[in-house]
């Protein structure tokens, strides 16, 4: 929200007051606080008819510095408020304060606040070597009021010369958000606009740095796009409470934030095949999905996840649970089948139930509703007739939503995919008195945890996967999610590229996207470019809106093109299993931005048409119809997979690519462990395994993980003048052992030495 009127004047009705110097200041174990008047104090009169901005310094958590400011502390808190389990009680006694004339300084790791209460108002925060990282600068601390009466708290955070911000969710527009200005409010807005499913007040700077705002509500940036030398952000509150977190790389932000606000869990090793639905508004029964699913196998495309969309229950009840009778009259008999061919099963869903569902009336009953103020259940006839939302604030709701689900998956279903939970509205009343504004992003995280809890609880840890399209801070723990409803265009894929960079550096481990574009039916070329994106993606799923993405529908090339990369995915699953576990276990994301591998090299910090998948794999998907496409390298020599090309780096390239190809570039000194199953995705992965050496080997460790992430072999390989040796520990199998160029290898159980050529 803009508050000034360019950079001398208010805009009409708004009046601001600024923090200006310290009249106070108080030390702790690990803490302080400082009282900022809001105008220069001369004399003992200034002290009265105004006000003092109380200032809080702390660290919840290693290497994080949280700042509390409040103006009128008497308000009521409702809640919600973002779980945060890295919290920890203990870090505020690791932190040291210092303090010296009149400069006091809060250290938690490698970040420290320092103020100077002699100085006009500011706080500055600096890297482990002294470093200025950023700054509360002169009117980075304030509390304003708008002409509706509103009460909004404002920071302000300095940028420096060329600092480049990333971050604040799923967001569709350029990938670098200087120059925007970005409203953390959940929408269902699709992939071509400003609004987001996925809304994450925290954002990542080029400089070494995270912040994140801990408030579920509103949160209203200006991205240097007010006050252009700075980073606003407000909430109409009358606290405002934010956290900067410490690096100094981009992954170590990650690591920090996402320890702070959850990890991902390990989704199961099944969920990275091929998903194929029956597509939204498509007519199907169980005819349908048995051609889909024999046409798959007659072609030999493997499939490992078949998912049924919103028909498959009855029109105008969703979402009841039951089964529509007159196209599925023997539903457990048809997953059953299912099931024998290795398959398993997703279920749409949503947290609404339409007032036709005799649902509609059971829950009505119980109180598990959520109601306007006056008692009355709120409603619409947006989505479904006369639908209510479910009120996940309430304990027995969620007992009664999860009985549903649990009778599904009684049946043989596998997952759910969450669908909705943005359209959440504010003038109702929640059963646990949360407060509506904040609730309205925050349902999103009630929802998913209440669906992902059920399946760890069913299912087991470890087979628990969603596919969610709304999500808030923290919600990177219930995996995976999805980038929602785009067109069928080269355009939208290259928006879902944005939208998957954004929220990866916004703590969000994996990340997936309908292949071929949602709305309309794309192009045989598009659908084609689609499938070599997403089968390069963490997770990979044919789905549309009013036509089927079954690869045959667009062409026996496009059978080809399905058949080729989804036999790539699986033999990948060493490599690629091996970056889950590091998101499970790091929140180093699977699909990376060029940012996260390659801080230092400036040509990465803008890159937002490619991307590493995983540390060793460079990806840069065609959007053009004449499959002409720019890449960039970074330093090293970069060996293309598919044919062997070796290329240095750095430097721009531009290449022609067929429909069954695209630059995917193996990282210069990588070794990329492949399996030998190439049909399913959770096979044994130490057999028959290849390692293929890449270019500039010279000692590098790779680790092939069993399903539970940890590590079932650990292989290292070390070049000595013209050869390198390979040793490995944990693998009793053969192993082969590959360059590049594919014409040196040999076998062995515990060493290897092949000869380069």
């Amino acid at each position: 929200m803009k508050f000034t009127n360019g950079f001398w004047l208010m805009r009409d009705g708004v009046q601001a007051s600024y923090a200006t110097e310290v009249r106070d200041l108080h030390t702790g174990e690990g803490h302080f606080t400082a009282y900022a008047s809001v105008q220069r104090v001369r004399d003992r009169g200034d002290t009265l008819n105004s006000a003092l901005i109380t200032v809080e310094c702390f660290s919840p958590a290693e290497g994080v510095i949280g700042v509390r400011t409040t103006h009128h502390a008497g308000k009521a808190h409702h809640g919600p408020d973002f779980g945060l389990p890295g919290a920890d009680i203990d870090a505020g006694g690791a932190a040291k304060i210092r303090r010296e004339d009149t400069v006091t300084e809060l250290t938690s790791g490698p970040l420290t606040l320092r103020l100077d209460s002699a100085a006009p108002w500011g706080l500055e925060f600096l890297d482990a070597d002294g470093r200025r990282l950023t700054a509360v600068e002169r009117k980075g601390t304030a509390f304003a009021t708008t002409p509706d009466g509103a009460h909004h708290m404002i920071g302000q955070l300095a940028l420096g010369v060329g600092e480049q911000i990333y971050g604040l969710g799923e967001r569709f527009t350029p990938y670098v958000k200087n120059g925007q200005s970005v409203d953390i409010w959940q929408a269902d807005g699709g992939t071509s606009s400003e609004q987001a499913y996925k809304n994450i007040p925290f954002h990542l700077s080029s400089r070494g740095y995270g912040v994140f705002v801990n408030h579920p509500g509103r949160v209203s940036y200006e991205i240097g796009s007010e006050s252009v030398g700075q980073l606003q952000f407000s909430v109409e509150d009358q606290a405002l409470e934010f956290y900067v977190v410490a690096g100094p790389t981009p992954k170590d932000v990650l690591s920090r934030y996402t320890a702070l606000t959850g990890r991902p869990a390990l989704p199961p090793a099944w969920s990275f095949g091929l998903w194929l639905t029956t597509s939204f508004c498509t007519p199907y029964d169980e005819e349908t999905v048995a051609s889909f699913v024999d046409g798959m196998a007659e072609r030999d495309i493997p499939l490992s996840v078949f998912h049924f969309d919103c028909f498959w229950m009855r029109e105008y009840q969703w979402t009841d649970f039951r089964w529509d009778p007159e196209v599925f009259p023997d539903p457990e008999g048809m997953l059953s089948r299912l099931k024998e061919r290795g398959l398993r099963v997703s279920m749409w869903i949503n947290p609404y139930i339409a007032q036709k569902s005799p649902l509609f009336a059971e829950a009505a009953a119980e109180g598990f509703l959520v109601t306007r103020p006056s008692g009355d259940i709120w409603q619409w006839d947006l989505w479904q007739p006369g639908m209510a939302l479910v009120d996940f604030t309430h304990p027995r709701a969620r007992q009664w939503y999860t009985d549903k689900l649990r009778a599904l998956l009684a049946m043989g279903v596998d997952c759910f995919k969450t669908d909705f939970g943005e359209r959440v509205p504010t003038d109702v009343v929640w059963h646990d008195g949360s407060d509506p504004q904040r609730m309205h992003n925050y349902y999103a995280q009630l929802y998913n945890r209440v669906v992902f809890d059920l399946l760890e609880q069913e299912r087991g840890s470890g087979e628990a996967v969603v596919f969610a399209r709304a999500a808030t801070a923290g919600g990177q723990q219930f995996p995976v999610h999805w980038g929602g409803d785009c067109f069928a265009s080269l355009e939208a894929m290259a928006e879902s590229l944005r939208g998957g960079l954004s929220l990866s550096l916004s703590g969000f481990g994996f990340w997936s996207h309908d292949i071929g574009g949602f709305e309309g039916t794309p192009d045989p070329a598009v659908f084609k470019r689609w499938l070599a994106f997403g089968l390069l993606s963490s997770h990979s799923r044919l789905h549309g809106n009013v036509s089927y993405r079954v690869p045959w529908a667009f062409g026996e090339e496009a059978v080809a093109v399905a058949r080729k990369f989804t036999l790539l995915k699986h033999r990948l699953m060493p490599y690629l299993y091996g970056a889950a576990a590091e998101a499970h276990r790091t929140g180093v994301p699977v699909l990376r931005p060029m940012l996260l591998e390659f801080p230092d090299d400036p040509a990465c910090r803008t890159l937002d048409r490619q991307y590493m998948l995983g540390p060793d794999l460079l990806v840069a998907p065609v959007f053009s119809a004449d499959g002409e496409v720019e890449c960039y390298l970074p330093e090293g020599t970069w060996t293309h997979l598919l044919t062997g090309e070796t290329v240095s780096g750095p430097g721009w390239r531009r290449e022609t690519h067929g429909f069954d190809s695209l630059p995917l570039y193996v990282r210069p000194g990588a070794v990329l462990p492949l399996g030998a199953d190439d049909q399913r995705p959770d096979g044994d992965w130490l057999d028959g395994l290849t390692l293929l050496l890449a270019a500039d080997v010279h000692d590098t460790t790779v680790t092939v993980p069993g399903r539970d992430g940890t590590a079932a072999a650990v292989f290292r390989a070390v070049r000595e003048d013209e050869e390198v040796r390979v040793t490995a520990e944990g693998c009793e199998r053969l192993f082969r052992v590959r360059t590049v160029r594919g014409d040196a290898a040999a076998n062995g159980s515990g060493e290897v030495v092949v000869r380069l050529p």
